[in-house]
């Protein structure tokens, strides 16, 4: 398969809105309820923390699915971390909901879990931390990339893994861009 078709793959496996489907079974349009948002944090808010979590893993998987064809596949790191960005970019901008889509931390979750799990557990660790403090899921989440960012240039990840944190990190801050106006106004 060449590097282009594993790059597309990787975005459509990342834009199956799983937070979408699993709420329709249950007979809610999620995009209309809560914060309007396709991720774990607003189902498990709609309806209930069990289907939230379901969700989360469901995306963390499609991230990490991405990363692991590519590897499959074509094993160029290159290649393997622009299928990982571009599964993350298909959560958060996907052909199957019109072009909208999630703020993508969970499937960044995967992603990184998959292509370096240091980086995966220094945010987990930042975000369970800030989140946990602020009660600001929002919050916690861009702490968690932006120090897991930080962490892979500081101790010399592959240029390939740095940047894709670093793309990541201005991906979610773009994705929290009305969280984030919300916090400044607060």
């Amino acid at each position: 398969m060449t590097p282009l078709l594993v790059i597309v793959a990787g975005y459509f496996a990342g834009a199956i809105p799983f937070g979408v489907i699993l709420a329709k079974r249950k007979g809610v349009d999620i995009r209309e309820r809560g914060s309007g948002n396709i991720g774990a944090t607003n189902v498990a808010r709609v309806i209930g923390l069990g289907s939230g979590l379901v969700v989360l893993a469901l995306d963390a998987l499609k991230g990490a699915a991405a990363v692991w064809l590519a590897r499959e596949l074509c094993g160029w790191e290159h290649i393997v971390a622009l299928t990982g960005f571009a599964a993350i970019l298909g959560h958060c901008f996907s052909p199957f909901l019109g072009g909208k889509g999630g703020k993508g931390v969970a499937t960044a979750l995967g992603v990184f879990l998959a292509i370096a799990p240091v980086l995966a557990v220094v945010a987990i660790a930042v975000f369970l931390v800030v989140a946990g403090r602020t009660r600001v899921p929002a919050l916690g989440s861009l702490s968690g990339i932006a120090s897991a960012t930080l962490y892979a240039f500081i101790t010399g990840m592959t240029l390939d893994i740095s940047l894709l944190a670093l793309a990541t990190l201005a991906l979610l801050v773009y994705t929290h861009r009305g969280n984030l106006a919300r916090l400044v106004t607060s």
